[in-house]
């Protein structure tokens, strides 16, 4: 890749990891009208500059991811949860990110066979936009006393194993499942914010650790600058459009991005029938 194509993938990758437009489906579309060879190293690149995203969850809401619990123990609390108290919020995320976890490491051979289908991504994004143009009349608006328990969390947890399915979008499947909890659309696209930093972690070093042990050491040290370059634009396009999307999606709902995705997977279903080569990284 160049320079010019790492960044352009970068931008692509900041833009729609957070937003609920499936960023495999426009890395399907960005690769394509680039001509970037599906390559080794380019498959590891979209994989390691999630780390960028991630690290703009963690620096925008800073004082909320470094935040112990301070409140008063609820009277009664069983002694596990007296012990776990200051460390609510981080116990939340465990039980959100559990049921990935367990699922991907279970099915990884499954899910890679899966990912490597272009149509199934087209589909589901088609699928997962009509999803979108109805979602705020199916499910109410939520409430802001709503309180994200472990039963609630681990739920949404389970919501985020549906975005193993590519085109699904991890976004969607997250803020959905908070929605399904009575959260409000501000605070189930907060918690998908935040429970993307485990499972996007994961998911970095698990690729790492194939990587090392499959001898691409060397690869990735000869590649450090391109790496280095993707990881700090998607940093800095995350955290712009994480602003936008919590503000657009307070205000406005999803219908609008129901309509892009819907878009997109018809862009992606064309170019597959004008007889384009899509690959997945």
């Amino acid at each position: 890749m160049s320079i010019i194509e790492t960044i352009i993938i970068a931008i692509v990758e900041g833009l729609t990891e957070f937003l609920p437009v499936s960023s495999t489906g426009h890395m399907i579309i960005a690769q394509s009208l680039l001509g970037v060879e599906s390559t080794e190293f380019v498959k590891a690149f979209t994989v390691i500059i999630q780390f960028g995203a991630i690290l703009s969850v963690v620096v925008l809401y800073w004082k909320r991811f470094f935040r112990l619990n301070r409140t008063p123990v609820p009277e009664g609390a069983p002694l596990w949860k007296r012990l776990l108290h200051r460390y609510d919020f981080y116990w939340k995320l465990l039980v959100g990110f559990l049921p990935a976890a367990v699922i991907g490491l279970a099915f990884s051979d499954k899910i890679d066979e899966l990912l490597e289908s272009v149509v199934v991504v087209a589909v589901m994004l088609v699928i997962g936009g009509v999803f979108m143009l109805f979602c705020d009349k199916i499910f109410s608006k939520g409430s802001e006393d709503t309180v994200l328990t472990e039963k609630r969390a681990f739920r949404i947890g389970l919501f985020q194993c549906i975005a193993m399915i590519p085109g699904v979008s991890r976004s969607m499947a997250t803020i959905v499942g908070g929605m399904s909890q009575r959260l409000t659309r501000k605070d189930a696209a907060e918690f998908s914010f935040f429970l993307a930093v485990p499972t996007m972690f994961a998911a970095t070093a698990y690729k790492l650790l194939k990587l090392f042990l499959d001898g691409g050491v060397q690869m990735l040290t000869e590649n450090m600058g391109m790496l280095i370059i993707g990881n700090v634009v998607a940093f800095v396009v995350a955290m712009l459009a994480i602003k936008f999307f919590i503000t657009y999606v307070t205000r406005y709902g999803f219908k609008a991005f129901g309509w892009y995705r819907i878009i997109v997977g018809g862009v992606i279903l064309i170019m597959l029938l004008t007889g384009h080569n899509l690959q997945i990284a």
